[in-house]
């Protein structure tokens, strides 16, 4: 691979809610993750900091139902997920 792939995803995280109150924040990243990985084909998964403020804003009771991000697979197969502007 050499040139970088980039693709602007907006991840359902309504799975979120089937877990107990205090393990939804932890539950949404890792939802997250898994979706960065079958999506983009990689193993190796970055989170921006800005998006994991985002996930973690309103407590971990209470993330997001879904979040627009915006994933770059660069040329050795790291994805970098950040939050889309």
């Amino acid at each position: 691979m050499s040139e970088e792939i980039e693709r602007t995803y907006k991840v359902p995280l309504g799975k979120v809610l089937i877990v107990p109150k205090n393990k939804r924040a932890p539950k949404a990243v890792r939802i997250l993750r898994l979706f960065a990985k079958k999506h983009m084909h990689s193993d190796e998964v970055k989170l921006d900091p800005a998006l994991n403020e985002i996930m973690w804003k309103r407590g971990i009771r209470t993330p997001p139902r879904k979040v627009t991000v915006k994933m770059v697979k660069d040329k050795d197969g790291v994805v970098t997920v950040t939050p889309a502007e």
